[in-house]
């Protein structure tokens, strides 16, 4: 399956990269035909910080309390607040960074997080945006919790509807050759009996092997 990947370079800025495997992957809320692994952006330091700085060229004049780090974006969250405190609007500014729960698409804040949500304004930084089920479940939780979502940072993003604030994008499904996303009960590939390459989560991908 790996023989199969290609580096995608970030428009803006081609140190930026992600991995992409083209085939048949099955992810929590769909089918799609490619796997974007964005492992080196969430773990490698320098590639997650000049991540964060590309996000903070969209944000430095919107006012920003606290980010919603999702998917294991915590590093790049961190040093998205840092960006933002060093310039713009937010200078100074005390930027806190919380990873929620996420159980049955439904955001869960304990206690403690709580004053970081409630009469805050909230940016929500994820991975993945393919379907947008995660965003506006995120969203739906913040202003449950009486914040006020100013907008949604995503590494990677296709086309959705339902999501009523600005969404950021560092990369589109644009820029994947006949890129879909399918409901699982509606997969032409697995109607055609296309097998399933691989489990994909925020962790990564498992590959599924057949005997």
């Amino acid at each position: 399956m790996e023989k199969r990947a290609f580096e995608l370079k970030a428009n803006s800025n081609g140190a930026v990269t992600v991995t992409v495997i083209p085939g048949h992957f099955a992810t929590k809320h769909s089918h799609v035909n490619y796997c974007v692994d964005m492992t080196k952006i969430k773990s490698q330091m320098r590639m997650a910080k000049t991540t964060a700085r590309m996000f903070a060229e969209h944000y430095c004049n919107t006012p920003i309390d606290t980010i919603i780090s999702l998917e294991r974006m915590k590093m790049v969250g961190a040093f998205l607040a840092s960006e933002l405190s060093h310039s713009g609007i937010n200078l100074h500014q005390d930027i806190a960074v919380i990873s929620p729960e996420i159980t049955d698409d439904k955001m869960i804040l304990r206690d403690n997080f709580l004053p970081y949500i409630k009469d805050q304004r909230v940016l929500l930084l994820t991975a993945s945006a393919s379907t947008g089920m995660t965003v506006n479940a995120a969203v739906e939780g913040i202003r449950y919790y009486g914040g006020e979502a100013v907008g949604a940072a995503t590494v990677f993003g296709a086309a959705f509807k339902g999501v009523d604030v600005p969404v950021v994008k560092l990369f589109s499904a644009d820029d994947l050759l006949n890129y879909a996303s399918y409901a699982p009960v509606s997969c032409p590939l697995c109607k055609s009996g296309v097998k399933t390459d691989a489990v994909v989560n925020s962790y990564g991908y498992s590959k599924i092997i057949t005997r």
